[in-house]
């Protein structure tokens, strides 16, 4: 014999099917947010790990010139890029100003005079690189890096 169909039972299907569906739903909004947090954790880490790297290259420039021209060095590793290309050579022009503010920052004391936001000077960057690539700056670290096995000969 089989159950009948009963006004009770549709109205407690219903409910379950709402609970699923709610479940469901808010577990799709929760790997977003996830998703969301990881990034911005990621790209707050690069900035940071970039900026600690420049400073360390640029800490000894005798000369603003030498402090830009190693932070483009540095920068040039940490995204891999052996060979020039006019973006990328767009993009190395338009960090400078951040080299140019932290170098400013860094001899701040014998100069005397107004530093920079190297902070802002970064957000600036940042904001210049989304508004014509239509991607965070911070994504081109994205990119694969094969282990390269170290051999002794």
């Amino acid at each position: 014999m089989t159950a009948p169909d009963l006004p009770f039972l549709e109205r407690l299907k219903t409910a379950a099917d709402a609970a699923a569906g709610a479940e469901a739903a808010f577990r799709q909004q929760a790997a977003q947010r996830i998703a969301a947090l990881d990034r911005e954790r990621a790209f707050a880490f690069r900035r940071l790990n970039l900026m600690r790297a420049i400073v360390d290259a640029i800490v000894e420039a005798e000369t603003e010139e030498l402090a830009v021209g190693r932070a483009a060095a540095t920068l040039r590793a940490h995204l891999d890029w052996s060979s020039d290309s006019e973006a990328r050579t767009l993009v190395l022009a338009r960090f400078s100003t951040v080299a140019q503010a932290m170098f400013a920052n860094l001899t701040a004391s014998e100069s005397h005079a107004p530093v920079p936001d190297v902070t802002q000077a970064l957000a600036e960057f940042e904001n210049w690189y989304a508004d014509t690539r239509d991607t965070p700056f911070w994504s081109l670290f994205d990119h694969y890096r094969a282990e390269t096995p170290v051999v002794d000969f």
